[in-house]
């Protein structure tokens, strides 16, 4: 039932609670962007021992059925089916040229023993983990150097079981990074849908030095109090489309990232050519983030037809010193934000440092971000751009933006500092650093 549910919601929110409706017969999709490869083979999870009782560990015989499909490399791929049932399982590695096929009523469920959890090395642009140093506990789902793969079904479910994961951390007893749920590294061709994911123990879906990635039809879920549970952090990775899901979690809805501080910058690979489609969702932090580790660069990103509810912030860019790098080229359209704290936030005082190596030099360039077609209601504060005094935001431009406070009570004015840029017909009129341009719109200015 919840496909549906999800897809009625998705058709609501369009057509109803947002007034940027976009009729079905110029609905853009992002289907062809990887191709969906039908294998020829087709083998089950309970053909290497695999039990879905909810009790039996079953990391064994997924790791098995893997190990199977990496050595015959038949032609065509394989489709590894997990039919109904609990599948309880430790972490394991995908391969090449495989689907990951989850029934309906099939749950892969991800054990909890922490203490046998293996780990791997940071990430390169990290330098190290992102919660401690050192290294960092393997993603229950992990991909790395994998080309051709999809993990797709009829909507079961991929459970991280995080609520372990979340006490260690509000106990500070952890000792490395937690794990992401999905992570696919250095990999390409990556199609991720129909498949619902729930209480990851840290970043749900993070695909890191890849390239050719396409996430639609998802539903992700985790409660608003688990912390850092991201929905989609797009990482130092090109060519992305994500589409047509439900998101609710406790962190940024989808994220976009390059990497942190001194490490990002001598890595240097931007996260660019990212659409991002009929996301709807609801979090406690941001919807549509960018940052705020981009040392790596951020450009060429696309966000269309969001539509938020009971929010943090709708959309936030943010970076600081000592990142570097650059966010530039960025277009946010046909927004929808229903009861947020704040609407739009464009930051450069925003998230922490790796070391005490930082350059604070290293000063991000922010240019050329277009917000526009955004409406919004039960807003308590329309907007706050604080660029940084040695490298101020520039050709930022705000176009038909009307965003409500609480009945009855009146929305606070924009606030901003160090910022460059236009605005056409926004409500609550935003700051002054913003000139007024009555003729045109973003669309032909930079």
């Amino acid at each position: 039932m919840l496909l549906p549910l999800l897809t009625l919601l998705l058709t609501l929110n369009n057509n109803y609670y947002s007034p940027y409706h976009v009729s079905a017969e110029v609905v853009e999709t992002c289907s062809n962007i990887v191709p969906f490869n039908h294998r020829k083979h087709n083998i089950s999870i309970t053909e290497f021992g695999g039990v879905g009782d909810g009790h039996t560990l079953n990391t064994k015989a997924f790791r098995e059925a893997i190990y199977m499909i990496t050595h015959l490399g038949r032609v065509g791929g394989t489709l590894l089916y997990v039919p109904q049932g609990v599948f309880l399982t430790g972490p394991f590695n995908l391969t090449s040229n495989i689907t990951l096929y989850l029934a309906s009523g099939a749950v892969i469920k991800a054990t909890q023993d922490t203490l046998n959890w293996p780990l791997i090395a940071p990430l390169p642009s990290y330098g190290r983990g992102r919660e401690l140093p050192g290294g960092r506990y393997i993603s229950l789902i992990h991909g790395d150097g994998v080309q051709d793969v999809i993990i797709t079904g009829e909507n079961g479910t991929i459970d991280g079981q995080g609520d372990v994961w979340w006490n260690m951390w509000r106990q500070g007893t952890l000792q490395y990074t937690r794990p992401n749920l999905v992570e696919f590294l250095n990999s390409r061709n990556i199609i991720i849908s129909n498949v619902i994911f729930k209480n990851s123990p840290f970043w749900n879906i993070h695909p890191v030095y890849s390239s050719n990635i396409v996430v639609r039809f998802l539903t992700i879920l985790a409660p608003r109090d688990s912390p850092n549970t991201d929905g989609i952090d797009p990482d130092s990775t090109s060519n992305v489309c994500i589409e047509d899901s439900y998101i609710s979690t406790g962190d940024d809805l989808v994220a976009v990232k390059s990497g942190w501080d001194e490490y990002g910058i001598a890595y240097g690979r931007p996260s660019s050519d990212i659409t991002i489609r009929r996301v709807t969702g609801s979090s406690p932090f941001a919807g549509i983030a960018i940052g705020s580790e981009a040392s790596g660069g951020v450009e060429n990103v696309l966000a269309e037809h969001i539509n938020l509810y009971n929010m943090g912030i709708g959309i936030h860019i943010k970076t600081n010193i000592g990142r570097g790098g650059y966010i530039k080229n960025i277009t946010l359209s046909h927004v929808y934000v229903e009861d947020a704290r704040i609407g739009i936030k464009i930051s450069g005082n925003v998230g922490d440092h790796p070391d005490d190596k930082y350059d604070p030099n290293a000063l991000p360039v922010v240019k050329g971000i277009i917000v526009k077609n955004v409406w919004g209601v039960k807003v308590l504060q329309a907007g706050l751009i604080q660029g940084l005094k040695n490298s101020p935001f520039t050709e930022i431009c705000l176009s038909d933006i009307n965003l409500h406070g609480v009945t009855g009570t009146r929305t606070p004015p924009w606030k901003c500092s160090d910022v460059s840029g236009i605005a056409l017909q926004v409500s609550p009129w935003p700051c002054s650093e913003l000139i007024s341009h009555e003729p045109g719109s973003c669309a032909n200015y930079s």
